[in-house]
């Protein structure tokens, strides 16, 4: 029976430059830097999914403090055996397969402000109200989706705010 959410997996080209992109950037915690994995367990984990010999860069980022980010971190890889592609160009946030990552922060308009004099693209104008959130879009250097999320209730989940 699952108890959790643990992750969510961001895949890029350069796992060193991606992981201090989310750490300067977006102010993440490396909670455990790259480490290469190789060799008989990944191969046994992933071999029939990614080109063998599996070799593969893995970190894990989060929040705060790394206990306070328990489970719900960003695994950011880089498949060194499978160096895979760039998203198409023409690439939507309406395709199938997975379409964003959430982020709470508590003063949208300073984070974007914040995320914006550092060179962050955001995908929309400006601010948005929408079911007792405010919200604003961007994207990382590889056009992979973030929701920037303020709540009205900081004491309640994300999707209990309306």
């Amino acid at each position: 029976m699952l108890t959790s959410l643990a992750h969510t997996a961001v895949c890029v080209p350069d796992i060193d430059e991606a992981v201090r992109w989310y750490e300067t950037v977006l102010g993440l915690t490396v909670i455990w830097p790259p480490v290469l994995m190789e060799g008989d367990a990944i191969e046994k984990d992933m071999a029939e999914l990614v080109p063998s010999p599996v070799v593969m860069k893995g970190a894990i980022l989060g929040v705060g403090d790394a206990p306070v980010s328990g489970d719900r971190v960003i695994e950011v890889i880089q498949y060194v055996s499978g160096p895979g592609r760039a998203k198409a160009a023409d690439a939507a946030l309406t395709d199938h397969g997975w379409s964003h990552v959430g982020l709470v922060c508590d003063d949208l308009e300073a984070t974007r402000a914040d995320l914006e004099a550092k060179g962050v693209h955001f995908l929309t104008e400006g601010l948005a109200d929408i079911v007792g959130l405010r919200t604003t879009w961007f994207e990382d250097p590889w056009r992979n989706v973030f929701i920037l999320m303020e709540k009205r209730h900081p004491e309640k989940p994300y999707y209990g705010q309306y």
